[in-house]
């Protein structure tokens, strides 16, 4: 299924929004539910580091553009990371 995807950049930015996305919000509900990781802000960088494992794999692969994708959403995910915590 993954070697069927087409070779777009913006396939590798909606994946690169979407699978942290989902990783992030399975993430702040446990943190939220759980009072001893309520400040383990590791988590989130954690969940946003799996891009960097997709990006290992699609360069594997030889989809480039993909990648390229993935390192855009990466650089903005890691944008809302830096605006969360200067909030806090």
């Amino acid at each position: 299924m993954i070697k069927k995807l087409t070779d777009t950049v913006w396939t590798g930015f909606s994946i690169g929004l979407l699978v942290p996305g989902v990783l992030v919000g399975i993430t702040w509900f446990v943190m939220q539910q759980v009072s001893y990781l309520a400040k383990a802000d590791l988590l989130l960088i954690g969940c946003i580091g799996v891009n960097a494992v997709l990006l290992k794999y699609f360069f594997k692969q030889n989809k480039e553009n993909i990648g390229r994708g993935l390192l855009g959403a990466t650089f903005i995910w890691g944008l809302a990371f830096f605006i969360y915590k200067v909030r806090q």
